[in-house]
């Protein structure tokens, strides 16, 4: 079996790659994406840990209710990029300035 320590170092690298992807990046596509995987990193641990405390199900409550709500960031958000691309042809968030039009 393997330990959690491991388990809890692949998530943390996960993590860090996810925010350096949302603060390095100006695709707004690519910071989606980093978004998601901070959210993968978080259910890896939820399930890691409900897996060491006596097969617990509550970790595996808590990354289906993470990957619900990354489903419905992922569609809003795709939909909010495509809708801002149809006006300003562009999905770089440093050109992107909702205020003038």
């Amino acid at each position: 079996m393997v330990p959690l320590s491991h388990y809890l170092m692949v998530s943390a690298i996960l993590f860090g790659l996810g925010v350096i992807g949302v603060l390095t990046r100006r695709n707004a596509i690519v910071i989606l994406m980093s978004i998601e995987l901070m959210l993968n990193a978080a259910n890896v641990v939820f399930i890691a840990v409900s897996r060491t405390a006596a097969y617990n199900m509550e970790g595996h409550v808590f990354a289906f209710m993470v990957m619900t709500v990354a489903a419905a960031e992922a569609a809003v958000g795709l939909a909010i990029v495509v809708a801002i691309f149809r006006n300003r042809l562009t999905v770089n968030v440093d050109e992107i300035n909702l205020m003038k039009w």
